[in-house]
């Protein structure tokens, strides 16, 4: 395996864990947390996650290596932007009774 090869499959690796983890967090997260902060819906994002994920391990194995980029992308704007502001509303010990 040539230095590109491997420098690739790194990328692929790390693009189907970042989806992975964009994925999760985003099942995770209540469904009324994703309009409430006007950032589309929790059915969109768990499906372009989902999807990212599958693409960046089908090109793992060899395939659909041309799109990983728009999964990258899917799972990093998710990650960047709307999982901190969905986050913002269901933060556990923002409340006056909590541990500081």
């Amino acid at each position: 395996m040539g230095f590109f090869a491997l420098l690739f499959k790194v990328i692929y690796l790390a693009t189907f864990v970042t989806s992975l983890y964009g994925l999760i967090e985003a099942v995770r997260t209540p469904a009324a947390a994703f309009p409430a902060m006007d950032k589309q819906t929790k059915g969109l994002w768990v499906g372009l996650l989902g999807a990212g994920t599958v693409v960046s391990l089908a090109a793992l194995m060899g395939a659909f290596a041309f799109l990983t980029i728009l999964a990258l992308a899917a799972a990093l704007i998710f990650l960047i932007d709307v999982r901190p502001a969905v986050r913002s509303i269901n933060r556990p010990g923002d409340g006056p009774y909590s541990s500081w």
